[in-house]
C-alpha cells in the first residue's frame, strides 16, 4: 500500500471532484486521477442549472408514443446515430421497459430523494471552502409557446406538486416581466423558485479542486489502463505507473462500465446520451435565470462567459465523432425564444451524459470489503445531483449508515455475469 492514500478517486468530473473533495476535508488522504485536467469532460459543457424540479424518470408511457415523431424531427430534441442502431437497440428496450407505472413511481420516488437533499448538500459543501458564489439560486423558468402544450402539462405540474415541487403559474407577461428578453410567442410559465444554476461550471469544479488541493490531496493527470481489487486492497495501472491503495471510489461517468466489469464481473447497461451547447458570448445578460421550453426541450442558461443553450440527446456512443448539426439547431430553437439570438455567432461543444435506462445512478460500494465505491450513472442529473453523492460516499468510507435511504441506487438491481 502507498502509506500516503487512503483512498483513490478515479475520475474527475464534477462527481469525481465532490467525492473526491468531502473525502479529504473529512480526514482522508485522497488521490484524484483522471486522464484530463479536473472538470474537463462532460462536467465542462453541461447546462449548468441545479435541476431540483425534474424529479421524473425519462422513461414513461406519455414519451412511448412521441418517440417516433422525435426521431424523424431534424429539430427534434432525439437523435439515433444509425452506425450505433444495434448497440444502443438492448439499451432502448429496457428503457421502454422502464415506462412501466411501478418503475416510474419507482424512479420518481427515487430521483426526488436525490433532488430535494442536493442543494443542501451543495451548500454544505460550498460553505466549507468559500465557494458559495458558485450557486446562484434564483429560480428558473419552463416556458410554453402554445395553449395546447400548456393545457397537456397540467397534469405533470400536479404530479410536480405532489412530489413537494414549489412551482408558480406565470402568464407570458409575467414571464416577460421577470425576463424582458423573452419573445412574445411565450404564451404561458411556470416558475421553479426552488432551483438554481452556476455562472461557470468549470470554474465550480475548479473550486473543489483548489481546495481538495489545499487540504492536502494529490491530483495525477494520468490514463488509467486496469484497475483491480482484491482482499489486500485495489491496484491502479496507469501509463505512468501503478498505485496500490485500501480503497478506491469509481466515477468515471459514460467509460465506469467497463471498469466495473474489470473490477467485480458486473456488467450494467451503462450508455451515454450525446448532448451538445451552443454559447453566445455576447449574450451575457440576455437573461438573468435559466429558461427551458416545453416543446423545444432544451435550456438557455446565463453564464459568466456567455449565453448557454444545451440539451439535445443523440445515441452515438463514445467513440464516433460528434454531429455539431446538432449544436447548430439550437440557435434557430433559441432565436424562436430570444429574437436577438440569431445575429450572435455561437460555439459549439458535445459531450457524453453516462445514463442507464431506469434514469438512476449506481451509488453502492462493492468488491472485498467493500474496498471499490461506485458513484456513476446521473444521467442528465450529474450537477444537481453531485455534492449529495459525495456525502453517501463519505458515509460509506467512514463506515457509518448513509444519510438516505440509497436501496434504489444498488448495484444488485443488474444482473451479476461471471468473468
Amino acid at each position: 500500500m502507498e502509506p500516503s492514500i487512503d483512498i483513490a478517486v478515479v475520475g474527475a468530473g464534477v462527481i469525481g471532484v465532490a467525492c473526491a473533495t468531502r473525502l479529504q476535508l473529512a480526514g482522508f488522504k485522497v488521490l484524484l486521477l483522471d486522464r484530463d485536467e479536473p472538470g474537463h469532460g462532460c462536467s465542462l459543457g453541461n447546462a449548468g442549472h441545479f435541476a431540483t424540479e425534474q424529479v421524473f424518470p425519462l422513461a414513461s408511457l406519455q414519451l412511448i408514443p412521441k418517440i417516433p415523431r422525435m426521431l424523424l424531427d431534424p429539430l427534434g430534441p432525439v437523435a439515433i446515430r444509425p452506425a450505433y442502431l444495434p448497440r444502443i437497440t438492448p439499451w432502448l428496450l429496457r428503457f421502454l421497459w422502464q415506462a412501466r407505472p411501478s418503475a416510474v413511481a419507482h424512479g420518481t420516488q427515487a430521483i426526488s430523494q436525490l433532488n430535494h437533499a442536493s442543494l443542501g448538500a451543495w451548500h454544505r459543501l460550498l460553505g466549507q471552502i468559500s465557494g458559495e458564489h458558485h450557486l446562484i439560486k434564483k429560480g428558473s423558468l419552463l416556458v410554453f409557446e402554445t395553449e395546447q402544450a400548456f393545457k397537456a402539462y397540467r397534469t405533470t405540474l400536479q404530479q410536480l406538486q405532489d412530489q413537494k415541487v414549489v412551482t408558480e403559474h406565470l402568464s407570458g407577461d409575467q414571464a416577460r416581466d421577470l425576463e424582458p428578453q423573452l419573445s412574445h410567442q411565450v404564451r404561458q410559465a411556470v416558475l421553479f423558485p426552488e432551483t438554481g444554476h452556476t455562472p461557470d461550471p468549470l470554474a465550480l469544479t475548479q473550486c473543489m479542486v483548489q481546495a481538495f488541493v489545499q487540504a492536502g490531496g494529490q491530483v495525477l493527470k494520468a490514463e488509467v489502463t486496469q484497475l483491480g481489487v482484491s482482499d489486500q486492497g485495489c491496484e491502479l495501472v496507469t501509463l505512468q505507473g501503478r498505485h496500490h491503495v485500501p480503497r478506491l471510489v469509481l466515477a468515471t461517468g459514460a467509460w465506469s462500465g467497463q471498469w466495473l466489469e474489470q473490477l467485480t464481473g458486473t456488467r450494467v447497461p451503462l450508455d451515454t446520451e450525446r448532448g451538445y451547447h451552443l454559447m453566445f458570448p455576447q449574450l451575457r445578460s440576455a437573461l438573468s435565470i435559466p429558461v427551458s421550453s416545453a416543446e423545444r426541450k432544451f435550456i438557455m442558461t446565463p453564464m459568466s462567459e456567455g449565453l448557454r443553450c444545451a440539451g439535445t440527446v443523440e445515441f452515438g456512443g463514445l467513440k464516433l465523432g460528434p454531429d455539431m448539426r446538432r449544436a447548430d439547431m439550437l440557435r434557430q430553437h433559441a432565436a424562436g425564444l430570444l429574437p436577438q439570438v440569431d445575429l450572435q455567432p455561437g460555439q459549439r461543444w458535445m459531450g457524453h451524459r453516462p445514463s442507464l435506462p431506469d434514469s438512476l445512478p449506481i451509488i453502492d460500494r462493492c468488491g472485498p470489503q467493500g474496498r471499490v465505491m461506485l458513484a456513476f450513472g446521473h444521467q442528465h442529473l450529474g450537477l444537481t445531483q453531485a455534492a449529495i453523492t459525495a456525502e453517501i460516499i463519505e458515509s460509506f468510507a467512514c463506515m457509518r449508515s448513509a444519510p438516505l435511504e440509497i436501496s434504489a441506487y444498488s448495484l444488485n438491481r443488474f444482473r451479476k455475469i461471471r468473468r
